[in-house]
């Protein structure tokens, strides 16, 4: 079958990847509610129909910090995407540069800035904070020197969700008798096994080489990093990224309206509403049910950006009318990764581009910049925000 929606992608990466691999893109925190509000929510969003509008020409051009975006739609940064196809960080940036939009690449990633910015362009570039100071200090010095234009700080992580798919595959588990399962797991999968293991070679996380030593498989790696996020960061920590960071600085990971007004007063340039798809504090909110009092709350001092649930362009669409100005997207790309590699990565955000088409022409909007809750049904067809 040939994959036509975000939905067909899911299922074809869940054919081709390791059960380990499948589930830590698809797989949230506990019991998975707030995953599942984080789409639920976007759907009991209602768009208003509008007819007999002059809509032949569409335009889905937005600036964002310096940067014209051909559509309002940004790769989200995920964590050894590297692993769902050869050098998938570099397939996923030119699937974006192709579509004129950013790739982010992730602390997590096993492509590193330099080589991504080599490969096809600087990428945005997302930071976690460990224990090292030192060796912070240093991965900013190369992402900078890498020409990265833009720096998400994650700030909803100060400690590892507990994500309970992972735990039954192993992911996190270092004795011999899980490295053995996922062994012959990926052995199930010889496609896979071809085009990461084999063809592409030996693998670390090659933004955080040097920081840990002897680490030579995921479940150890993935063991150490939870030990080295750092619980002990607060707002004070800003100004230490801002000395060291001279371009955008975004936060990512603002849910609520206090901390998007701290963050505006902290003099960051964008914030990203977003509970981490899923996979952090289950019980958070949608990242949809909270974006329009954020975006109110902050007016146009900050670029307001939004994830969690985006798996079309109608989504984007929604968002936008209840205040974002761009949508992250990850699990969306990932999938395509995963299933087809950079051509489904392409085909998925051709997908975006013409459901966003459909959903501009038929809601009478002609441009992305104009979206606002006009755009949208309200009464009784209200979004239903917090109801069973």
């Amino acid at each position: 079958m040939r994959p036509v929606s975000v939905a067909d992608y899911r299922l074809a990466a869940r054919r081709r990847l390791p059960r380990v691999l499948f589930d830590y893109i698809d797989g949230g925190a506990y019991g998975e509610r707030t995953l599942a509000a984080n789409t639920e929510d976007l759907a009991r969003v209602t768009l208003r129909q509008r007819v007999l509008r002059d809509v032949s020409r569409l335009d889905f051009g937005v600036e964002l910090f310096g940067q014209t975006l051909s559509m309002p739609v940004i790769l989200a940064p995920v964590g050894l995407s590297g692993l769902y196809a050869r050098r998938g960080e570099i397939q996923g940036a030119r699937a974006a540069a192709r579509a004129g939009v950013p790739f982010s690449l992730s602390t997590m990633g096993v492509a590193t800035a330099a080589e991504v910015a080599k490969a096809v362009a600087p990428p945005w570039y997302q930071l976690y904070m460990i224990k090292d100071r030192g060796f912070m200090s240093e991965l900013m010095a190369r992402v900078r020197e890498a020409g990265c234009p833009v720096l998400y700080f994650t700030v909803d992580l100060p400690v590892p969700g507990s994500r309970y798919r992972d735990a039954r595959h192993g992911m996190t588990d270092p004795r011999l008798a899980a490295r053995l399962r996922q062994a012959m797991d990926g052995l199930a999968h010889p496609a896979w096994l071809w085009d990461v293991r084999v063809r592409g070679g030996a693998w670390t996380l090659g933004n955080l080489a040097g920081a840990g030593e002897g680490l030579t498989s995921l479940n150890q790696f993935w063991s150490w990093i939870g030990r080295q996020f750092d619980a002990s960061i607060t707002w004070k920590d800003i100004d230490w990224v801002r000395e060291r960071w001279p371009g955008p600085l975004v936060l990512k990971g603002v849910l609520d309206v206090e901390d998007a007004r701290a963050a505006r007063a902290c003099g960051v340039d964008g914030i990203v509403v977003s509970n981490h798809g899923g996979r952090q504090l289950d019980g958070a909110p949608s990242s949809i049910s909270v974006l329009e009092e954020i975006a109110q709350a902050v007016g146009s001092d900050l670029s307001v950006l939004m994830d969690g649930g985006v798996r079309s362009g109608l989504d984007v669409l929604k968002a936008l009318s209840l205040g974002a100005r761009a949508c992250l997207i990850g699990r969306a790309w990932v999938y395509a990764l995963g299933a087809r590699g950079e051509e489904g990565v392409t085909r998925v955000l051709d997908l975006f581009r013409q459901e966003l088409r459909m959903a501009m022409s038929l809601t009478g909007c002609t441009s992305v910049r104009e979206a606002g809750p006009n755009l949208l049904m309200r009464g009784k067809f209200e979004s239903g925000f917090g109801t069973d």
